[in-house]
């Protein structure tokens, strides 16, 4: 980082901390650090779940399909994401669950606000 830009690649960077490449679990004084937003980059192989629902959400999020199949699962229905930029917004309150097509899938997922305490851990290897 030099003069208050940063350049990197999602894909690569994003594989450090589980997709997230902005927030308040970024460094402190970096760029890539924010208290206001978070933004993952998303790869998920064929079929992939997520873990747990996320329940008691207090923040907004914008999920959106770059390629693949996606469902984003809230308690009342199922959202479909199949073309290339199709999109969700949820908001507080929304607990929700998700799980990839049968194709590898990328998301490019924002949240905001950034707050600490809202991430599952780190899969077992």
């Amino acid at each position: 980082m030099t003069d208050g830009v940063y350049v990197g690649r999602a894909g690569v960077d994003g594989v450090v901390n589980q997709g997230w490449l902005l927030g308040h679990f970024m460094p402190k004084g970096k760029l890539l650090h924010s208290d206001d937003v978070e933004v993952k980059w998303g790869v998920h192989p064929p079929g992939d779940r997520r873990a747990a629902w996320a329940t008691d959400e207090i923040r907004t999020a914008l999920l959106v399909l770059i390629k693949g199949a996606f469902d984003i699962e809230l308690r009342d229905r199922t959202v479909l994401l199949r073309e290339p930029g199709d999109y969700v917004v949820w908001g507080p309150g929304e607990d929700h669950s998700w799980q990839a097509g049968d194709v590898e899938t990328v998301v490019l997922t924002v949240r905001w606000p950034s707050l600490p305490g809202w991430r599952l851990p780190p899969p077992r290897s």
